[in-house]
């Protein structure tokens, strides 16, 4: 009767396990749907309050508590609040990316640097986080990753610089002259004029028998 009884409470063991293991394709996508929302909650959090105090100062309860979510439920998504804000750099440089581009094509660059700054300066205190903070050099690799990737499909064929050395050279002029101006006071330099600087820098990449006529490809 013992054994029978234990057989019973195992074989009930069992099906409570494979019960559990065996879930409705519905109820996966439901869970998949929340922990979308929890974490897109968390970057908005983080996102709302470096906007009031720097990086360091903002705790994983405060970014737990402004996205309405469990303490707990922050460490399923990310490991620390550093590794929220590289999660998040990652969506910004493919943004960066994006607006970028046109200046491959060498074709109204000033517009495109203009579409740059305005996106940095609209989402200013979330790029002083990146460029000026702990995730510099992660985001520095992290876009000129990126953007070797864009260039070797759409670097121009007859270019006089080898494609990853224009790229390498690009991506540190962008991040340096955008770090500089994150770094002053939100009024103190003007948007048109950071957009300015950074298409004559370039330009001066891209074409540098402007300044040297020697270099001219023809």
């Amino acid at each position: 009767m013992l054994a029978r009884k234990q057989v019973g409470k195992e074989a009930g063991t069992l099906s409570d396990v494979l019960s559990r293991s065996v879930e409705s394709p519905a109820a996966s996508s439901l869970r998949d749907a929340r922990a979308i929302r929890s974490d897109q909650a968390l970057g908005a959090a983080l996102l709302a309050l470096i906007e009031r105090k720097p990086l360091e100062q903002v705790t994983v309860r405060e970014i737990a508590a402004e996205a309405g979510v469990h303490y707990a439920t922050f460490f399923r998504h990310h490991p620390t609040k550093e590794a929220l804000l590289d999660h998040l750099a990652a969506e910004q440089i493919n943004r960066l990316v994006e607006l970028t581009v046109p200046v491959l094509d060498r074709t109204d660059s000033h517009t495109a640097f203009m579409a740059l700054c305005e996106y940095v300066h609209a989402h200013r205190a979330l790029w002083t986080a990146l460029l000026t903070g702990g995730a510099a050099e992660a985001m520095r690799g992290e876009l000129r990753r990126v953007s070797r990737e864009v260039a070797v499909e759409r670097a121009p064929k007859a270019s006089w610089l080898p494609v990853e050395l224009a790229v390498n050279t690009s991506v540190s002029l962008i991040f340096e002259t955008l770090a500089w101006w994150l770094a002053q006071p939100e009024a103190a330099v003007p948007l048109e004029h950071v957009a300015r600087t950074l298409q004559t820098l370039l330009l001066t990449i891209q074409n540098p028998w402007l300044i040297d006529p020697q270099l001219s490809p023809s």
